[in-house]
């Protein structure tokens, strides 16, 4: 794993060398007055660009993780579970790895069964973390489909969980 100087900074600061608690089926936080999300341009571990605004109409789960990171880890899977049994043209999964270089990412990700096929993009710099509130690794936003952050965890959670799902379906089927 390779982090710039200033990104491993901004993890001592933020994280204090440990990921966030909290791991399990535990819903997901309502964030209450839905604000925009912030701006989210990043390229994923094939060199294609993705924008978070590009997908407006679409929930979006932004997960902010690394591959250093236990409870990441181990949520993970269950993000591909939770992609696998969503319908593709009204959810949308960007895993945001901090940091780390893309052979770091593919290595990890190689391990994973199920392997990952929801978009996962680096923020080498961590200047997309930096625009958002993230309290701890991992932290992850539901965006609602008009670019809206409506919900939060902070810490590792079971993706796939009916509380989580249903959740999630919910948003899905809004209409405001």
């Amino acid at each position: 794993m390779r982090m710039t100087l200033a990104a491993i900074s901004l993890v001592s600061l933020l994280f204090s060398g440990t990921c966030a608690a909290g791991e399990g089926a535990s819903p997901l936080i309502p964030l209450g007055e839905r604000k925009p999300a912030p701006e989210l341009k990043l390229e994923d571990v094939d060199g294609k660009p993705r924008n978070l605004a590009e997908l407006r109409g679409k929930v979006v789960l932004v997960n902010f993780w690394a591959t250093w990171c236990p409870p990441c880890r181990r949520e993970m899977p269950s993000m591909q579970r939770l992609y696998q049994s969503l319908p593709k043209e009204r959810f949308e999964i960007l895993a945001v790895n901090i940091g780390e270089d893309d052979g770091t990412v593919f290595a990890f990700t190689g391990t994973l069964e199920p392997s990952p096929t929801f978009p996962l993009l680096l923020d080498r710099d961590s200047g997309a973390l930096r625009k958002w509130p993230v309290k701890g690794l991992p932290t992850s936003f539901i965006i609602d489909k008009k670019g809206r952050m409506a919900l939060r965890a902070v810490g590792g959670r079971d993706f796939d969980s009916p509380s989580v799902t249903a959740q999630l379906r919910a948003l899905i089927d809004e209409t405001r």
